[in-house]
């Protein structure tokens, strides 16, 4: 499964099952995405490559470690690696993917105006075991 940018520079490849997706509803990615919520999934750092445009990418951190990887071109939110052994993937730059969205995150800053799915796990703030979370969208069965 393929993914790229708006404009095309950064290329990437994920292999494997499509895993399952989540929507973040915390305050940064909704700065990050101009949106109610990011939509995005996390995969093994082994199921991830890049294909082309790495020199293209940007990176901004905060203090608190929160890091947003751009494209330079054109903008675009980009996958970015954390804690060593995942990547996180914005889910819309993935090509012709059908994904499932099992859960939905920090739905205690969701703005007034967002209505969220009703999926099968919600979580006020962030999972608390991240590795059980990477495994949960990962799993082959939806």
């Amino acid at each position: 499964m393929n993914g790229s940018c708006i404009c095309g520079s950064v290329t990437f490849e994920i292999t494997g099952a499509i895993p399952a997706l989540y929507h973040c509803y915390c305050t940064l990615c909704q700065k990050q995405g101009g949106s109610a919520s990011n939509a995005a999934t996390i995969v093994y750092s082994d199921r991830f490559q890049w294909k082309t445009g790495q020199a293209k990418i940007k990176k901004w951190q905060k203090d608190t470690g929160f890091s947003s990887h751009f494209c330079i071109n054109c903008g675009s939110p980009v996958p970015n690696v954390f804690k060593s052994r995942y990547v996180w993937i914005p889910f819309g730059l993935m090509d012709r993917a059908n994904p499932v969205a099992k859960a939905n995150l920090w739905l205690n800053s969701k703005p007034v105006w967002a209505a969220p799915l009703d999926l099968e796990r919600n979580y006020d703030s962030a999972p608390e075991d991240i590795k059980e979370f990477v495994q949960y969208l990962n799993a082959s069965e939806p």
